[in-house]
Protein backbone atom coordinates (compact mmCIF):
# COMPACT_ATOMS: atom_id res chain seq x y z
CA UNK A 1 0.00 0.00 0.00
CA UNK A 2 1.11 3.68 -1.06
CA UNK A 3 1.93 5.03 2.46
CA UNK A 4 0.90 8.40 4.02
CA UNK A 5 4.29 11.03 4.20
CA UNK A 6 5.22 14.63 4.50
CA UNK A 7 7.91 15.67 2.54
CA UNK A 8 10.07 18.92 3.28
CA UNK A 9 13.43 19.78 1.86
CA UNK A 10 14.93 23.58 3.47
CA UNK A 11 17.88 22.73 0.94
CA UNK A 12 18.75 25.56 -1.13
CA UNK A 13 20.21 24.11 -4.83
CA UNK A 14 22.69 26.12 -6.37
CA UNK A 15 23.94 24.24 -9.58
CA UNK A 16 26.47 25.03 -12.27
CA UNK A 17 29.24 26.40 -13.49
CA UNK A 18 30.68 29.29 -12.00
CA UNK A 19 28.28 29.21 -8.36
CA UNK A 20 31.19 29.10 -5.82
CA UNK A 21 31.27 32.61 -6.48
CA UNK A 22 27.83 33.03 -5.46
CA UNK A 23 28.93 32.31 -1.79
CA UNK A 24 28.51 35.95 0.18
CA UNK A 25 24.84 35.73 -1.37
CA UNK A 26 24.18 32.29 0.66
CA UNK A 27 26.10 33.22 3.82
CA UNK A 28 24.78 34.86 6.83
CA UNK A 29 25.90 38.60 7.06
CA UNK A 30 28.83 38.64 9.46
CA UNK A 31 29.40 35.40 9.96
CA UNK A 32 32.25 33.41 11.21
CA UNK A 33 32.68 30.52 8.95
CA UNK A 34 34.47 27.40 9.51
CA UNK A 35 36.01 26.06 6.28
CA UNK A 36 35.96 22.48 6.97
CA UNK A 37 37.67 19.66 4.03
CA UNK A 38 39.32 16.54 3.81
CA UNK A 39 43.06 15.81 2.74
CA UNK A 40 43.48 18.49 0.64
CA UNK A 41 42.83 18.00 -2.83
CA UNK A 42 40.63 20.97 -3.16
CA UNK A 43 43.90 22.89 -2.93
CA UNK A 44 44.93 21.44 -6.04
CA UNK A 45 42.02 21.54 -8.04
CA UNK A 46 41.25 25.58 -7.44
CA UNK A 47 38.26 24.99 -5.74
CA UNK A 48 40.09 26.37 -2.07
CA UNK A 49 41.14 29.25 -3.89
CA UNK A 50 37.20 29.83 -5.31
CA UNK A 51 35.77 29.62 -1.77
CA UNK A 52 38.72 32.07 -0.16
CA UNK A 53 38.07 34.30 -2.48
CA UNK A 54 34.08 34.30 -2.54
CA UNK A 55 34.81 34.61 1.36
CA UNK A 56 36.77 37.81 1.27
CA UNK A 57 34.25 39.72 3.37
CA UNK A 58 34.14 36.95 5.80
CA UNK A 59 36.34 36.11 8.95
CA UNK A 60 37.27 32.72 8.28
CA UNK A 61 38.99 29.70 9.94
CA UNK A 62 39.90 26.33 8.85
CA UNK A 63 39.88 22.82 9.37
CA UNK A 64 40.89 20.29 7.47
CA UNK A 65 41.54 16.61 7.61
CA UNK A 66 38.18 14.64 7.91
CA UNK A 67 38.59 11.29 6.82
CA UNK A 68 36.55 9.19 4.30
CA UNK A 69 34.46 7.64 6.22
CA UNK A 70 34.99 10.32 9.00
CA UNK A 71 36.08 9.85 12.33
CA UNK A 72 34.55 10.56 15.56
CA UNK A 73 38.12 11.31 17.10
CA UNK A 74 39.23 14.04 14.27
CA UNK A 75 35.54 15.44 14.14
CA UNK A 76 35.61 16.39 18.30
CA UNK A 77 38.63 18.30 17.28
CA UNK A 78 36.81 20.32 15.29
CA UNK A 79 33.94 20.99 17.75
CA UNK A 80 37.04 21.83 19.75
CA UNK A 81 37.92 24.65 17.14
CA UNK A 82 34.36 26.00 16.80
CA UNK A 83 33.95 26.28 20.45
CA UNK A 84 37.28 27.89 20.84
CA UNK A 85 36.91 30.53 17.85
CA UNK A 86 32.78 30.97 18.33
CA UNK A 87 32.22 30.06 14.81
CA UNK A 88 29.06 30.89 13.64
CA UNK A 89 28.27 28.88 10.47
CA UNK A 90 30.50 25.42 8.83
CA UNK A 91 31.23 25.41 5.20
CA UNK A 92 32.06 22.01 4.17
CA UNK A 93 33.97 22.18 1.06
CA UNK A 94 34.41 18.70 -0.08
CA UNK A 95 32.43 15.18 -0.52
CA UNK A 96 29.72 13.41 1.74
CA UNK A 97 32.51 12.42 4.49
CA UNK A 98 33.45 15.85 4.58
CA UNK A 99 29.69 16.88 4.86
CA UNK A 100 29.07 14.04 7.33
CA UNK A 101 31.81 15.49 9.52
CA UNK A 102 30.67 18.38 9.87
CA UNK A 103 26.74 17.66 10.20
CA UNK A 104 27.97 16.15 13.08
CA UNK A 105 30.70 18.99 13.81
CA UNK A 106 27.36 21.28 14.04
CA UNK A 107 25.41 19.13 16.29
CA UNK A 108 27.98 18.43 18.83
CA UNK A 109 29.53 21.52 19.34
CA UNK A 110 25.92 22.83 20.82
CA UNK A 111 25.19 19.41 21.68
CA UNK A 112 24.34 19.39 25.96
CA UNK A 113 25.87 16.49 26.83
CA UNK A 114 29.30 15.66 27.49
CA UNK A 115 29.22 12.02 25.85
CA UNK A 116 28.55 13.44 22.35
CA UNK A 117 29.02 9.89 20.87
CA UNK A 118 25.56 9.43 22.20
CA UNK A 119 24.08 11.57 19.13
CA UNK A 120 24.99 8.11 16.95
CA UNK A 121 22.95 6.34 19.79
CA UNK A 122 19.98 8.21 19.46
CA UNK A 123 20.16 10.93 21.84
CA UNK A 124 18.18 14.05 20.27
CA UNK A 125 19.28 16.68 18.50
CA UNK A 126 18.28 19.98 19.47
CA UNK A 127 20.12 22.30 18.07
CA UNK A 128 22.97 22.78 15.44
CA UNK A 129 25.62 25.48 13.84
CA UNK A 130 24.33 26.66 10.41
CA UNK A 131 25.94 25.05 7.84
CA UNK A 132 26.78 24.81 3.77
CA UNK A 133 27.99 23.02 1.42
CA UNK A 134 30.44 23.12 -1.84
CA UNK A 135 30.17 19.79 -3.01
CA UNK A 136 33.20 18.63 -5.16
CA UNK A 137 32.13 14.42 -5.00
CA UNK A 138 28.99 13.25 -5.95
CA UNK A 139 27.79 10.30 -4.29
CA UNK A 140 26.58 10.13 -1.15
CA UNK A 141 23.38 13.13 -1.26
CA UNK A 142 24.38 14.20 2.00
CA UNK A 143 24.46 17.42 0.35
CA UNK A 144 20.35 17.42 0.41
CA UNK A 145 19.44 15.73 3.46
CA UNK A 146 19.33 15.87 7.15
CA UNK A 147 21.86 12.46 8.18
CA UNK A 148 25.53 12.12 8.81
CA UNK A 149 27.64 8.93 9.20
CA UNK A 150 30.10 8.43 11.59
CA UNK A 151 33.17 6.24 12.55
CA UNK A 152 34.61 5.39 16.13
CA UNK A 153 37.97 4.10 15.20
CA UNK A 154 38.63 2.75 18.78
CA UNK A 155 35.59 0.47 18.89
CA UNK A 156 35.07 -0.05 15.12
CA UNK A 157 31.95 1.54 15.11
CA UNK A 158 30.48 3.16 12.05
CA UNK A 159 26.60 4.32 13.06
CA UNK A 160 24.39 7.37 11.67
CA UNK A 161 21.93 9.97 12.62
CA UNK A 162 19.26 12.25 11.21
CA UNK A 163 18.49 15.29 12.47
CA UNK A 164 16.38 18.23 10.64
CA UNK A 165 18.62 20.99 12.32
CA UNK A 166 21.22 19.55 10.23
CA UNK A 167 19.76 19.85 6.61
CA UNK A 168 22.46 21.86 4.75
CA UNK A 169 21.20 25.80 4.37
CA UNK A 170 22.15 25.47 0.93
CA UNK A 171 24.36 23.45 -1.46
CA UNK A 172 27.04 24.45 -4.25
CA UNK A 173 27.22 21.52 -7.06
CA UNK A 174 29.60 22.85 -10.00
CA UNK A 175 30.19 19.40 -11.93
CA UNK A 176 33.16 21.24 -13.09
CA UNK A 177 34.68 20.18 -9.66
CA UNK A 178 34.86 17.26 -9.89
CA UNK A 179 36.93 16.81 -13.00
CA UNK A 180 39.78 15.91 -11.30
CA UNK A 181 38.94 13.30 -9.23
CA UNK A 182 40.56 10.02 -9.45
CA UNK A 183 38.81 6.95 -11.09
CA UNK A 184 38.58 5.17 -7.72
CA UNK A 185 36.25 7.98 -6.25
CA UNK A 186 34.01 7.98 -9.46
CA UNK A 187 33.39 4.78 -9.30
CA UNK A 188 32.60 4.16 -5.78
CA UNK A 189 30.43 7.56 -5.93
CA UNK A 190 28.57 5.86 -9.00
CA UNK A 191 28.01 2.24 -6.69
CA UNK A 192 27.13 4.35 -3.98
CA UNK A 193 24.04 6.19 -5.81
CA UNK A 194 23.21 3.39 -7.18
CA UNK A 195 22.76 1.76 -3.99
CA UNK A 196 21.08 4.13 -2.56
CA UNK A 197 17.98 3.64 -5.06
CA UNK A 198 18.30 0.01 -4.81
CA UNK A 199 17.67 0.58 -1.05
CA UNK A 200 14.78 2.39 -1.89
CA UNK A 201 12.88 0.75 -5.00
CA UNK A 202 14.34 -2.93 -4.26
CA UNK A 203 11.56 -4.02 -1.91
CA UNK A 204 7.78 -5.08 -2.51
CA UNK A 205 5.06 -2.95 -4.94
CA UNK A 206 2.78 -0.61 -3.53
CA UNK A 207 1.65 1.17 -6.45
CA UNK A 208 3.63 4.04 -5.84
CA UNK A 209 3.75 4.59 -9.89
CA UNK A 210 6.09 8.43 -9.83
CA UNK A 211 8.44 6.99 -7.16
CA UNK A 212 9.41 3.69 -9.16
CA UNK A 213 9.96 5.77 -12.68
CA UNK A 214 11.76 8.12 -10.70
CA UNK A 215 14.34 5.74 -9.50
CA UNK A 216 14.40 3.42 -12.70
CA UNK A 217 15.23 7.02 -14.39
CA UNK A 218 18.09 7.86 -11.63
CA UNK A 219 19.07 3.72 -12.59
CA UNK A 220 19.19 3.94 -16.55
CA UNK A 221 21.13 7.34 -16.25
CA UNK A 222 23.81 5.97 -14.05
CA UNK A 223 24.56 3.24 -16.21
CA UNK A 224 24.40 5.57 -19.41
CA UNK A 225 27.08 7.91 -17.85
CA UNK A 226 28.82 6.35 -15.33
CA UNK A 227 31.08 4.74 -18.11
CA UNK A 228 31.38 7.62 -19.37
CA UNK A 229 32.01 9.79 -16.64
CA UNK A 230 35.34 7.79 -16.32
CA UNK A 231 36.03 7.78 -19.93
CA UNK A 232 36.21 11.18 -20.36
CA UNK A 233 36.42 13.16 -16.71
CA UNK A 234 35.95 16.26 -18.48
CA UNK A 235 32.67 16.05 -20.66
CA UNK A 236 30.29 18.37 -18.52
CA UNK A 237 27.07 17.35 -19.05
CA UNK A 238 28.05 13.87 -18.11
CA UNK A 239 29.45 15.00 -14.76
CA UNK A 240 26.38 16.95 -14.70
CA UNK A 241 24.07 14.54 -14.63
CA UNK A 242 25.96 12.29 -12.75
CA UNK A 243 26.03 15.11 -10.17
CA UNK A 244 22.39 15.73 -9.83
CA UNK A 245 21.76 12.00 -10.42
CA UNK A 246 23.81 11.25 -6.67
CA UNK A 247 21.50 14.39 -5.36
CA UNK A 248 17.97 12.75 -5.92
CA UNK A 249 18.84 9.98 -5.29
CA UNK A 250 19.04 10.13 -1.31
CA UNK A 251 17.17 13.37 -1.14
CA UNK A 252 14.01 11.88 -0.01
CA UNK A 253 12.11 12.11 -2.97
CA UNK A 254 11.86 8.87 -4.73
CA UNK A 255 11.80 7.45 -0.95
CA UNK A 256 8.39 9.13 0.23
CA UNK A 257 5.43 6.65 0.54
CA UNK A 258 7.44 3.48 -0.44
CA UNK A 259 8.98 0.26 2.16
CA UNK A 260 13.06 0.94 2.61
CA UNK A 261 15.45 -1.53 3.01
CA UNK A 262 18.89 -0.55 4.32
CA UNK A 263 20.40 -3.53 5.04
CA UNK A 264 23.06 -3.62 2.64
CA UNK A 265 24.20 -0.34 3.97
CA UNK A 266 24.05 -1.88 7.69
CA UNK A 267 26.20 -4.45 6.60
CA UNK A 268 28.64 -2.64 4.63
CA UNK A 269 29.27 -0.60 7.44
CA UNK A 270 30.25 -3.53 9.31
CA UNK A 271 32.81 -4.42 6.34
CA UNK A 272 34.35 -1.07 6.49
CA UNK A 273 35.05 -0.95 10.56
CA UNK A 274 36.20 -3.90 9.94
CA UNK A 275 38.26 -3.96 7.06
CA UNK A 276 38.50 -0.69 6.13
CA UNK A 277 37.09 -0.73 2.62
CA UNK A 278 35.47 2.37 0.61
CA UNK A 279 31.72 2.66 1.48
CA UNK A 280 31.48 2.40 -2.41
CA UNK A 281 33.44 -1.42 -2.40
CA UNK A 282 31.50 -2.79 0.23
CA UNK A 283 28.14 -1.68 -1.33
CA UNK A 284 29.47 -3.83 -4.60
CA UNK A 285 30.31 -7.07 -2.65
CA UNK A 286 27.42 -7.07 -0.73
CA UNK A 287 24.48 -5.83 -2.68
CA UNK A 288 24.69 -8.39 -5.53
CA UNK A 289 24.89 -11.16 -2.61
CA UNK A 290 21.50 -9.40 -1.17
CA UNK A 291 19.36 -9.77 -4.35
CA UNK A 292 20.30 -13.46 -4.50
CA UNK A 293 19.66 -14.33 -1.25
CA UNK A 294 16.81 -12.33 -0.88
CA UNK A 295 15.82 -13.19 -4.65
CA UNK A 296 12.03 -14.71 -3.64
CA UNK A 297 11.40 -12.00 -1.26
CA UNK A 298 12.10 -9.33 -3.78
CA UNK A 299 10.99 -11.33 -6.59
CA UNK A 300 8.29 -9.12 -7.82
CA UNK A 301 10.21 -5.61 -7.88
CA UNK A 302 13.50 -7.58 -9.14
CA UNK A 303 11.49 -8.65 -12.08
CA UNK A 304 9.76 -5.04 -12.76
CA UNK A 305 13.67 -3.73 -12.14
CA UNK A 306 14.80 -6.69 -15.45
CA UNK A 307 12.09 -5.39 -17.71
CA UNK A 308 12.08 -1.80 -17.26
CA UNK A 309 16.31 -0.73 -16.12
CA UNK A 310 17.57 -3.81 -18.62
CA UNK A 311 15.17 -4.42 -21.05
CA UNK A 312 15.11 -7.95 -20.69
CA UNK A 313 12.24 -9.84 -22.50
CA UNK A 314 11.76 -13.57 -23.78
CA UNK A 315 13.15 -15.20 -21.14
CA UNK A 316 11.32 -17.07 -18.01
CA UNK A 317 10.91 -14.67 -15.01
CA UNK A 318 13.96 -16.26 -13.12
CA UNK A 319 16.50 -16.08 -16.18
CA UNK A 320 15.16 -12.36 -16.36
CA UNK A 321 16.29 -11.84 -12.61
CA UNK A 322 19.12 -13.62 -12.63
CA UNK A 323 20.47 -11.76 -15.56
CA UNK A 324 19.78 -8.35 -14.21
CA UNK A 325 21.36 -9.15 -10.81
CA UNK A 326 24.06 -10.32 -12.80
CA UNK A 327 24.45 -7.13 -15.05
CA UNK A 328 24.22 -5.07 -11.89
CA UNK A 329 27.18 -6.66 -10.73
CA UNK A 330 28.92 -5.84 -13.55
CA UNK A 331 28.07 -2.70 -14.23
CA UNK A 332 29.77 -2.01 -11.07
CA UNK A 333 32.79 -3.85 -12.12
CA UNK A 334 32.46 -1.60 -15.26
CA UNK A 335 33.24 1.40 -13.41
CA UNK A 336 35.93 0.33 -11.64
CA UNK A 337 34.87 -1.50 -8.20
CA UNK A 338 35.68 -4.72 -7.67
CA UNK A 339 32.33 -7.16 -6.05
CA UNK A 340 33.97 -9.98 -4.32
CA UNK A 341 35.64 -9.93 -0.93
CA UNK A 342 38.49 -11.83 -2.38
CA UNK A 343 39.13 -9.18 -4.65
CA UNK A 344 40.07 -6.92 -1.86
CA UNK A 345 42.35 -9.68 -0.44
CA UNK A 346 39.58 -10.72 2.15
CA UNK A 347 39.04 -14.84 3.16
CA UNK A 348 38.52 -15.03 6.33
CA UNK A 349 37.35 -12.74 9.55
CA UNK A 350 33.76 -12.19 8.58
CA UNK A 351 32.37 -13.97 10.78
CA UNK A 352 33.02 -11.34 14.00
CA UNK A 353 30.69 -9.15 11.61
CA UNK A 354 27.77 -11.14 12.73
CA UNK A 355 28.60 -11.96 15.94
CA UNK A 356 28.51 -8.28 16.20
CA UNK A 357 25.35 -7.53 14.43
CA UNK A 358 23.69 -9.99 16.81
CA UNK A 359 25.00 -8.53 19.72
CA UNK A 360 23.44 -5.27 18.23
CA UNK A 361 20.22 -6.73 17.43
CA UNK A 362 20.46 -5.89 14.00
CA UNK A 363 17.12 -5.96 11.85
CA UNK A 364 16.82 -4.33 8.35
CA UNK A 365 15.07 -5.12 5.26
CA UNK A 366 10.96 -4.88 4.56
CA UNK A 367 9.39 -6.18 8.09
CA UNK A 368 12.71 -6.80 9.52
CA UNK A 369 13.42 -9.55 6.76
CA UNK A 370 17.23 -9.28 7.03
CA UNK A 371 19.20 -10.28 10.83
CA UNK A 372 22.53 -11.29 11.85
CA UNK A 373 21.86 -14.69 11.14
CA UNK A 374 20.89 -13.65 7.46
CA UNK A 375 23.78 -11.21 7.25
CA UNK A 376 26.01 -13.58 8.00
CA UNK A 377 24.85 -15.86 4.96
CA UNK A 378 25.11 -13.09 2.98
CA UNK A 379 28.36 -12.38 3.60
CA UNK A 380 29.32 -16.11 2.88
CA UNK A 381 27.70 -15.40 -0.64
CA UNK A 382 30.34 -12.18 -1.01
CA UNK A 383 33.86 -14.11 -0.75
Amino acid sequence: MFSNFTYHNPTKIVFGKGTIAKLPELVPNGSKVLIAYGGGSIMKNGVYDQVKAALGGFETVEFGGIEPNPRFETCLKAVDLVQREQVDFILAVGGGSVLDGVKFIAAAALFEGDDKWSILEGAPVKQAIPLGSVLTLPATGSEMNPASVISRESTKQKQAFFSPHVFPKFSILDPETTYSLPPRQIGNGIVDTYSHVLEQYMTVPVGAQIQDRWAEAIFKTLIEVGPKALENPTDYDVRANLMWAATCALNGIIGVGVPQDWATHGIGHELTAEFGLDHGQTLAVVFPALLRHQKEAKRAKLLQYAERVWGLTGESDDEKIDKAIDLTEAFFRSVGVPTKLSDYGIREGIEVIEERLSKANFRRGVDGAIGAKEAGEILAMCR
